[in-house]
């Protein structure tokens, strides 16, 4: 006697119940999507718009404006919301991380850097206002390819006018301006003069020697 086939799995028919449920399920879907369709389209329910958070933030944009600089002797031009400083430029677009972010109120002068020779914080400087000024970071101090260093920056290591080095970048640069305005005269108007920077190592009797030695060697 042959064996018999594999029986394969039918379904049972449905009963005439389960037809009318069903029937009664796919009825209700057509309807409500139908209705649902029709409140949206009467304005009742509004869709939400994909398009509308980006309609929305064009809408709300800052305004920005053109700005072409000298940066360490290279001319750059970049488009800066209004509202940038001209610290953000540097470290963002331009990638000078040199000048650091400290307060970012002006209070600690870890972000000062020269424009136009004059020592400002570059953290309430706005960007857009340095129509064709010349700026100076501590990366342009020495752009020699045999990497002297500037006078200043030799004294802080003569000195030992560092510790943990973040402030120092801004105490070198306003010490540069301080040497240009001829502040040096003494260590206390050297102190006076630079007092705008903090070192929270405590090292301001090194910088002020530091300073001190640059001036001397001018």
């Amino acid at each position: 006697m042959s064996p018999e086939p594999p029986v394969s799995a039918v379904p049972a028919p449905a009963t005439a119940d389960e037809s009318s449920s069903a029937l009664k399920r796919r009825t209700f879907i057509a309807v409500s999507t139908a209705v649902g369709g029709a409140v949206v389209a009467d304005g009742l329910i509004a869709a939400p718009s994909l398009a509308a958070p980006q309609e929305a933030a064009a809408a709300h944009a800052p305004p920005s404006g053109r700005v072409s600089l000298t940066v360490n002797g290279e001319r750059h031009a970049a488009t800066v919301d209004n509202r940038t400083s001209l610290l953000d430029l540097l470290r963002e677009q331009l990638g000078l991380t040199g000048t650091k972010k400290g307060c970012d109120a002006g209070a600690c002068g870890a972000c000062t850097v020269l424009v136009d020779g004059r020592r400002v914080n570059a953290c309430l400087t706005l960007a857009v206002r340095l129509e064709g000024a010349e700026v100076t970071t501590v990366e342009g101090l020495a752009p020699d390819e045999d990497d002297d260093l500037h006078p200043l920056q030799e004294a802080f290591i003569e000195q030992d006018a560092f510790q943990c080095g973040y402030c120092t970048p801004g105490q070198i640069m306003s010490g540069i301006g301080c040497i240009r305005e001829g502040r040096t005269g003494s260590p206390e108007e050297i102190r006076e003069w630079m007092s705008g920077n903090i070192c929270r190592c405590g090292c301001y009797t090194k910088i002020a020697k530091a300073v001190e030695q640059a001036a001397g060697r001018k």
